[in-house]
Parts: structure tokens; sequence; C-alpha cells
């Protein structure tokens, strides 16, 4: 039986727990607050992203990426609009938000909110998902109780200054697998054939190679032996995204990268395949709630 904290589907309010909501309060102290907010960016370990965030009010515009969530609340209330709903997670709640689904995000309280959150790239689970079921494991409740998983998450997720060593990895992935069945509601079970895996893979191996330039369905034939039909079908079932967006999203994990380095904008936007700057800042907007300058500003703050 899933461990699922209440608070994924229902509001503090109801719990008899009033919040008074970012925005409602003082406005100095709103602003001075804001002032504050800031995001830590640890390095990348195997195509795995990690970040400490600590904001005040609304954060995050709705957004979407093709990478599971899972976070960490530290302090705070941490609130967002999942599916529909506005949820609620607070100090040792576990975030578990599926590939390509629409969420926002902020402070539940004028006290502000602290928090670490993990994106895994799906892909990195199909090994270690093993003989069970092969599609991605869907978590309804999008807040969840749950001592092993988040001992899992915290482990590495404790130290942001360094990368994931092997062994670690291995167990984290493990630990997160099983993790995600323990509470996932069986749709997850589409099956997918080893070979068709393979052959997911390969085109994520390709695309990652060439994201900055275009890609044609015709490579990715040649490269997965599948047409293109079958592959959109099996990327969509393992990776939970289509390997259009898939490809746009490595370009902007590249791009996010270079964001702080001294070079402007136009120039990340053109080295990494955007036509320019406002198609970067678009799809950026799109998969990260907010433009590439306000990323920039928040991350210099840390």
């Amino acid at each position: 039986m899933n461990a699922n904290s209440t608070l994924g589907n229902r509001t503090l309010e109801a719990s008899g727990r009033p919040i008074a909501r970012a925005g409602e309060g003082n406005l100095e102290r709103s602003c001075t607050s804001a002032a504050s907010d800031s995001i830590k960016v640890a390095p990348v370990s195997g195509g795995i992203e990690r970040i400490e965030a600590h904001f005040h009010g609304n954060a995050f515009e709705p957004h979407r990426h093709d990478t599971y969530a899972l976070g960490l609340t530290l302090q705070g209330v941490q609130a967002f609009r999942y599916r529909g709903i506005v949820r609620y997670s607070q100090p040792g709640d576990i975030i578990v938000l599926h590939p390509d689904e629409v969420h926002d995000g902020g402070a539940g309280t004028d006290e502000g909110l602290r928090y670490r959150m993990m994106y895994l790239p799906p892909e990195m689970l199909i090994d270690a998902l093993g003989e069970r079921p092969r599609g991605l494991p869907f978590v309804p409740s999008p807040v969840i109780a749950d001592k092993a998983f988040a001992a899992n998450l915290s482990n590495v997720m404790r130290n942001l200054d360094g990368a994931i060593d092997d062994l670690q990895l291995n167990d984290m992935l493990t630990g997160i697998a099983d993790g995600l069945l323990r509470h996932s509601d069986g749709h997850g079970k589409t099956p997918v054939k080893a070979s068709d895996q393979i052959a997911v893979r390969k085109a994520c191996d390709f695309l990652q190679a060439h994201s900055d330039r275009q890609v044609n369905s015709a490579e990715l034939e040649n490269i997965s032996g599948l047409d293109r039909f079958t592959l959109a079908r099996h990327f969509r079932v393992s990776l939970g995204t289509s390997p259009h967006r898939y490809l746009v999203m490595r370009r902007l994990e590249r791009a996010r990268s270079m964001i702080g380095s001294g070079r402007s904008l136009v120039d990340i936007a053109l080295e990494n395949g955007f036509s320019d700057q406002a198609h970067f800042t678009r799809h950026f907007k799109k998969a990260h709630g907010m433009t590439p300058g306000r990323w920039a500003s928040l991350c210099s703050r840390t």
C-alpha cells in the first residue's frame, strides 16, 4: 500500500492548518525576501542534474521537462499545480513529477521555501527496472511519504559541490526504480521488448551527439532500425516524450550550462541550434518556467 502524503491530494486549509500565501502580506517584506531567492546548480553527473533552490512567492511559471523531477522539501511549504490540482509539500515529503507533465512552483507561505531537486533522465532507469515492467512507472500522487525513498534521494543530493560517483549512481538508480514502482499505479506496464528499448537508446545517443543541428527522421530510422512511427511510439512509452522534444531538451541543457560564462544569450542560442535569442527564450520558458536571464540572475546569487 502506498504511503501517500495526504497533502498531495488536499489543501492545507482543509487540514485545519491555514497558510498565508506569499504576496498576501507586506509588499516591502515580499520584495526584500525575493531579493534573496537563489538557485545552486550541482555538477552534472551522467546526465543527472541537481539543484538547491530558495524562493519566496511564485518561482516558476507553468512548464514541463522530459525528465523525472524528484525532490525533497527542506524548509517551508512547497506549493505547485500538477495535473489540475494545487499540491503542497512539507519538510520530509518527496515530490515525484512524471516526465512531460506541466507544473509550476513556488513557496506556499510568506516564510519562503528551500528544497533540493534532481532531474533524472528516464532512459537511465531502463536497466535499473530490469525484467520488471518496461514502461515508465507513473506515480499518481506527486507528494509522497517514504523514508527509504527519501533517504536514497537525500544521499545523492546532500553534496551539491561534487559529482555522483559510479557506485553511488548504481545504488541510487536501483533505489529510485524500486521507489517509483512501489508507488506506481501500474500504468507503466505497457510492454516494450528489449530489442526495442535498445533501439530507443541508440536514438537517444544519436540525438545527444547531434543536438547542435537538425536531425531528420530518416537518420533515426537508420540508427535505430525502426520505422519513424514505431520509434515514436516506443520512445513515448520508454521515455515519456517524443524524439523531437528530447532533441530540444538536450539543446537547452547544453545552453543552460553556458549561461553565466560571459557569452551573450544570442551566441549561446545560435551555437545550440536555436534560430535566434527569442526562439531560445521561448523554449527555455516552456522547459524551466522562467527566462534565461532570470535563471542566470538566480544562479549568480549562490
